[in-house]
């Protein structure tokens, strides 16, 4: 059974984010640029994990979620349900299209806005859709405020393909959205795209792909660095010496075909957050919640929910 713990790391993400939209009153923001969180941000932040709420939340999502099935209508009235009753503004993007095997099928990619009428947007995006393998059981536990600058998430469908990776048979649903967005020129609005994939397991291994996101891929080194000194990360107990996620090497011959590459092709800026080399129960039925390491998965959580807020706390100090 195959389901996608990337999801659930959102989640965990929403509650820091709708505690901590308080701290985005009364600061100006600055495109690109991203000052270290204070001291107090920074503790007051982390005290914001809930681990429990990230086991339920992978009870609630961990079944099959092939796109069409009574699963991801399930998981997706649950994921939208958990925005709206967090005051999100969400929609849905909805919209047709034939696959292999199944035929027509419909898409929904759903958005979240903390502040629809902004005027930039920094976005974390992942999928929600599990992959169709016949008659076995796929769950994937592994694999997807009111100020200028705001915090949009987005639930892509359709990412897994349903027959052979093809361009014209995956990501569905980020493809088209990157088309709509583009003709109605929404692009320009979104500073950066970043994409988790294949987070839950022990032990990943993160590199940077991107030249013009490589300083806030750097962030991410710098914070989790500051989350082992401050002694919030613990790591696996069987390490003599703890692995590190996030390497210093770039890997730009690298070429990951994800729900990124639609919005790379017309210049979204991208940080694509994904474990190289993947887990090596990756698309299979060994990918169920026995594979989720909570240690590892809560310290993503803390190092992404710190560079989230680190990027809308970003700008000068002069109130707006």
């Amino acid at each position: 059974m195959f389901c996608n713990v990337t999801s659930n790391v959102i989640f965990f993400l929403l509650v820091s984010f709708t505690t901590a939209d308080k701290f985005l009153v009364n600061r100006h923001y600055v495109p690109y640029y991203a000052e270290e969180l204070s001291d107090d941000d920074f503790y007051t932040i982390n005290l914001l994990s809930d681990v429990p709420h990230l086991k339920e939340a992978v009870k609630q999502i961990l079944l099959p979620r092939v796109v069409g099935t009574k699963g991801h209508k399930k998981v997706r009235q649950y994921i939208i349900k958990s925005l709206c009753d967090l005051q999100w503004s969400v929609e849905l993007h909805k919209f047709h299209d034939k696959v292999p095997i199944l035929g027509q099928l419909e898409f929904q990619n759903i958005i979240a806005t903390l502040n629809p009428k902004a005027e930039r947007y920094l976005i974390l995006s992942c999928h929600y859709d599990s992959k169709y393998m016949g008659d076995l059981q796929f769950l994937g536990a592994t694999d997807a405020a009111n100020t200028p600058l705001s915090l949009m998430l987005i639930f892509f469908d359709g990412e897994e393909a349903f027959e052979e990776w093809l361009p014209e048979d995956s990501l569905y649903g980020s493809r088209r959205l990157a088309r709509k967005w583009e003709t109605e020129g929404f692009l320009d609005k979104i500073d950066m795209l970043v994409l988790l994939d294949l987070l839950g397991s022990s032990d990943p291994t993160f590199y940077n792909f991107f030249s013009n996101t490589e300083s806030f891929y750097s962030q991410l080194l710098s914070l989790e660095r500051r989350l082992a000194k401050t002694g919030f990360s613990t790591y696996s107990s069987n390490q003599v010496q703890p692995h590190r996620y996030f390497q210093a090497q770039t890997l730009r011959s690298a070429s990951l075909q994800d729900d990124h590459t639609p919005f790379l092709k017309r210049g979204v800026p991208i940080l694509h957050i994904i474990p190289l080399p993947f887990p090596s129960f990756w698309h299979t039925v060994e990918d169920n919640e026995s594979v989720i390491d909570y240690v590892t998965t809560e310290n993503l959580a803390r190092i992404v929910r710190l560079f989230t807020m680190q990027y809308l706390f970003s700008g000068i100090a002069n109130k707006i």
